[in-house]
């Protein structure tokens, strides 16, 4: 049965807006390009959050030194800030993420999963922070994708999963690039600025709404009117 709403799916992001990983994940990065011969910043990070490992060494290679970077070079890089990352103390649930996702599963709308990560531990941990809310059929990671964010294939991909149009669907997201992904994708996008960067950079990257984090967005879940 369909949902009586317009809106049938929302698609979420996950590093910035159901986990508070950000942080870790920022030092994980700046530690490992750092350790491999790259000049890499906390601002960087956030700025080029949402792209694939791969893509994301890759473009500081052809930056930084105008070539290429080599697979073996992107696979040591990513494996020893996967270690970082997976031997640190790792990232609560945002405030109110599941709250919201169960508000929004209590509605009869679908929910979908796109993120850059590759870690190997991401269902099981989705599993135990989100009961019921994810599996395989609704979860588009960087394992799914030749093109991760800022190409809009990963959101193209959420709505094939999700088997509706780009005007029955909205993404929530915390990461420019992520925003531009979905834009790409003629999608509705709500960002969560829970990072560094400026509410001017996510609107600039093409945000139609921008909230203070998901605790507000829970909170003024069903007051939204394009819902």
């Amino acid at each position: 049965m369909n949902n009586p709403h317009k809106i049938q799916a929302v698609f979420f992001d996950m590093d910035g807006v159901l986990y508070d990983s950000m942080p870790t994940h920022s030092e994980a990065w700046v530690r490992a390009m750092t350790q491999f011969g790259y000049d890499f910043t906390t601002n960087d990070c956030y700025l080029n959050e949402g792209r694939t490992g791969d893509d994301t060494i890759n473009q500081q290679a052809q930056l930084q030194f105008g070539r290429d970077a080599t697979r073996e070079e992107m696979d040591k890089i990513y494996a020893f800030k996967s270690e970082i990352f997976e031997h640190s103390s790792g990232a609560l649930p945002m405030p109110f993420a599941n709250n919201l996702l169960q508000k929004i599963k209590q509605q009869g709308r679908q929910i979908v999963l796109v993120t850059g990560s590759g870690q190997a531990s991401l269902l099981e941990n989705l599993n135990r922070d989100f009961p019921d809310i994810f599996n395989k059929n609704n979860t588009v990671t960087a394992f799914d994708v030749t093109y991760g964010k800022p190409n809009p294939e990963p959101y193209l991909l959420a709505l094939k999963k999700a088997g509706c149009k780009a005007n029955e669907a909205i993404v929530v997201e915390n990461a420019p690039l992520g925003i531009e992904a979905a834009k790409a994708a003629n999608l509705f996008v709500i960002a969560v600025n829970t990072g560094t960067l400026s509410d001017k950079i996510l609107y600039d990257y093409g945000a139609n709404i921008v909230f203070s984090g998901i605790k507000e967005l829970h909170e003024r879940w069903d007051k939204l009117d394009f819902l």
